[in-house]
This record gives structure tokens, C-alpha cells and sequence, in this order.
């Protein structure tokens, strides 16, 4: 590995490496311009749309445009929010793109139950693209692919086999020693931010607490994986932390102005 190639790797550090995560304040390490990071989640999202059937009930549509777009102001990020619902009853899940667009799982609406549980799930996946966690995730990913080929280099193995073990012992390593660890961080932050920006945007932060007892229950006949091994951390430390977060945005929702409590109830979906 030639030395101007590990000098432009410390300069791009230096150069990008320095990000706070909204509300929490973290120090991030970020190696990906903002820019790019919206023309690859743009990129994503239009393969999405190529690919799965969206639920086109208006009801629930304007629904979660409604709810999403109260979390979005209240975040300040003026991206390109757009807000989809997709067809997928069996799917319990959400995600938000770099750049600001979000999909919902019909699944995942019954546990919602009502629009501060919708603004729960919202505000969670809002946080991740404000915080730039793709982004940050990335990064993390280039520096330890960067760290295994300069150690492969550095100890300059003549035997293959033992090449082999090292960076699988590496891989292994790196995996749960950072990058899962560093996943379920973002998970924590995530709620943390969606908390706060739920509690703004006029809905009760309290129904978070109650949309985690509800996901548990759900996933309570499934199998687990144990959380050292999990890019999420486990409900039961999630529910804690929400609860123990829960007195620094009760004031802040106190001064909302709107204020929507727990909002209208989800009806059931009826996509064609």
C-alpha cells in the first residue's frame, strides 16, 4: 500500500470525518458528502417504487403524509420529504432514505394503532436520515475495510492460509465488535431524536413507550438472536431507555402548539 494512498485516506478523514448527530450532540465519523449521500438514496428510492406495490387507499395515505410531514418540520431539515405506504400486510417495518424519503409497511399500522404511534415509528426513521446514520454506517464500513488491507499489508502474510484466518478473524471481529455495536448506538439515537421530534411536532412521547410494549408482544413468538449478534438493540433496554428519556421531551410537548396527543385512530387499510 503506497503512502500517498494512506495520506489521501487521513486528509478525506479530516476533511469529512467531522459531524454531530442532531439533539445528542455525538461526534460522527462521516467520510461521504451530503450530496452523495442524497443522489444514492434517491437512487434507492426509485428502484423501490419500480419494484413494490404501494398501497393506494387515500384514507391511509394522507394519513401518513399528514403525520409525516408534522415530524418532518418539526425536524428543520428541509430535504425532499415524500411519504409512501406499501402493500405488505406480513411486513412490520419502516425505513427512511438519505434525502428524505420514507416508506411504511401496512404492516406495521395495526401496532401503530393510532397516529402518535405512527409519529413513534415516523420520528424513528426521520431521526436516521438527520443524523445521517446510513452515511455514518458507511464510513465505518470504508474504515474497517481500509484497517483489514493496511494489517494485511503491515504483517505481509507469505503463508495464504494464514491470510485467510486473519481477515475472516478480522471480519469476525470488526462485525461485532464495532459495526453491530455501533448499529444498535444508532438505534438508541434514533429514539432518542424521534422522541424529541415527535414531542415537538404535538404528539405525546408517551405512546412510544406503549408502541414498544406492542411490537414486543408481537414479536414475542418469534425467534430471537441474541443482541450482541443484532443490528437492534433488545426491546426490554429499548423500552428503558425510552422511559428514562421520556422527562426531558414531556416539557417540550407540553409547550406544542398544535398539540395532537395520541391523534385519530389507523383505520384498517383497504389497498387495491
Amino acid at each position: 500500500m503506497s503512502k500517498k494512498l494512506v495520506l489521501a485516506f487521513v486528509l478525506l478523514g479530516l476533511l469529512y470525518g467531522c459531524a454531530t448527530a442532531p439533539v445528542t450532540g455525538r461526534k460522527q465519523l462521516i467520510l461521504i458528502d451530503p450530496k452523495t449521500e442524497v443522489r444514492l438514496g434517491l437512487k434507492a428510492y426509485e428502484e423501490i417504487l419500480k419494484k413494490e406495490k404501494l398501497c393506494n387507499d387515500p384514507v391511509i395515505s394522507t394519513l401518513v403524509q399528514r403525520v409525516g410531514m408534522r415530524i418532518a418540520r418539526a425536524s428543520g431539515k428541509h430535504y425532499d420529504w415524500e411519504f409512501k405506504v406499501i402493500d405488505k400486510p406480513d411486513t412490520i417495518n419502516a425505513f427512511c432514505l438519505p434525502g428524505g424519503k420514507v416508506f411504511v409497511y401496512t404492516g406495521i399500522l395495526p401496532v401503530a394503532e393510532n397516529e402518535a404511534g405512527l409519529a413513534t415509528v415516523l420520528a424513528h426513521e426521520i431521526a436516521h436520515a438527520i443524523a445521517r446514520h446510513g452515511a455514518e454506517r458507511m464510513s465505518i464500513a470504508m474504515v474497517a475495510a481500509f484497517g483489514e488491507t493496511l494489517a494485511a499489508h503491515l504483517f505481509d502474510f507469505k503463508n495464504p492460509r494464514t491470510r485467510e484466518l486473519f481477515l475472516a478473524a478480522y471480519g469476525l471481529g470488526t462485525t461485532i465488535g464495532v459495526i453491530l455495536p455501533y448499529s444498535r448506538k444508532q438505534e438508541y439515537e434514533a429514539d432518542t431524536i424521534g422522541l424529541y421530534l415527535m414531542a415537538k411536532a404535538g404528539y405525546d412521547p408517551r405512546e412510544a413507550v406503549r408502541f414498544w410494549e406492542r411490537m414486543r408482544k408481537v414479536a414475542a413468538g418469534r425467534k430471537k438472536i441474541p443482541e450482541f449478534l443484532s443490528t437492534h438493540p433488545a426491546d426490554e433496554r429499548r423500552i428503558e431507555a425510552i422511559k428514562n428519556y421520556l422527562p426531558k421531551v414531556l416539557p417540550i410537548y407540553e409547550k406544542a402548539n398544535p398539540k395532537y396527543g395520541l391523534g385519530e385512530k389507523i383505520p384498517e387499510p383497504h389497498c387495491r
